[in-house]
């Protein structure tokens, strides 16, 4: 192959990206023919590309210690004394450009379960770090939470409302980075979602429990595993992160007998290659001279084009 598959894009394709419950954030994207550098599916998040959460947790999961009022940011188990409806509908992700006492969040602003906008949202006085457990509310994309600014609270629970804070990341939507040991920073292709996410290797899977390792974009990163009882060498899939970890969500050109959008595929060692259809070859995943260091031997079950 003259180009690597990771320049493909299959746009087809996202990642989804909470748990519990049947919520499940997907990120994706729209095309057939290669990899989708976006495309995940949650289980009680959201995403801007398509990602979707489908669990419908109600005010019995909160963690709610009294009863305030419910304002257009969603504050019932955060102390909001200040008024909501002089804030800006919309914020710079970025640079964080919201009001004394609120952080700028990914949001679903239709009322669907895609994260798609960003808002204000008010500021626990006592936030979580990333790294520490965190508490949404209503759901997954509604935009408030109690972690601190600069995070968010990620694979949540549709049950319990409870997730996991994870950091922003730094500098630009040209120039970015994460200052988090051992994180890659994910950017959605819409620029809602700017997440750091752990790093990982595809071939050994050396995620948590419950996630799975996959291209995000800018490097390999860990995701939540959402295949549940499919997930498959063959099996059908529309989101990266609904094959099984150690497989990812390929175009059917790629996948002999692929009748669907796509199907799922093994990542494979071009150092010793093994792939399990007949007509698959263990293509290389970077073009040569471009893999980060210690990346090079990487590829990807597929149909030679």
């Amino acid at each position: 192959m003259n180009t690597a598959l990771w320049r493909h894009g299959l746009t087809l394709l996202t990642l989804v990206l909470a748990c519990g419950g049947d919520d499940g954030a997907q990120l994706t994207s729209t095309s057939t023919t290669g990899p989708a550098t976006e495309g995940m599916s949650s289980t009680s998040g959201g995403s801007s590309d398509g990602t979707t959460t489908t669990s419908q947790a109600n005010s019995s999961g909160q963690a709610s210690t009294s009863e305030q009022p419910t304002t257009e940011t969603g504050c019932t188990f955060l102390d909001c004394t200040t008024a909501t409806d002089s804030l800006p509908r919309e914020c710079d992700i970025w640079e964080n450009n919201c009001p004394e006492g609120y952080k700028c969040m990914p949001w679903a602003s239709d009322g669907g379960s895609s994260w798609n906008a960003h808002k204000c949202s008010p500021l626990d006085p006592n936030p979580a770090k990333p790294g520490e457990p965190c508490t949404v509310e209503g759901n997954g994309v509604s935009g408030v939470d109690d972690c601190e600014a600069g995070a968010m609270c990620w694979e949540v629970d549709g049950q319990t409302l409870m997730g996991t804070c994870i950091g922003f990341c730094d500098g630009s939507p040209d120039s970015y980075s994460c200052s988090e040991p051992n994180t890659m920073c994910y950017v959605s292709g819409s620029g809602v979602l700017t997440l750091c996410l752990p790093g990982c290797d595809p071939l050994t899977q050396d995620c948590d429990s419950g996630d799975t390792c996959l291209w995000g974009g800018n490097g390999f990163i860990c995701a939540l595993d959402a295949s549940g009882e499919q997930g498959q060498y063959g099996d059908p899939c529309e989101y990266l992160n609904v094959c099984d970890p150690g497989l990812i969500c390929m175009g059917p050109e790629y996948v002999p007998g692929c009748m669907t959008n796509g199907c799922c595929t093994p990542w494979c060692d071009l150092t010793d290659p093994s792939c399990p259809g007949a007509t698959q070859e263990c293509l290389p995943w970077f073009e040569q001279g471009v893999a980060p260091p210690g990346y090079d031997h990487v590829g990807i079950c597929g149909v030679p084009l």
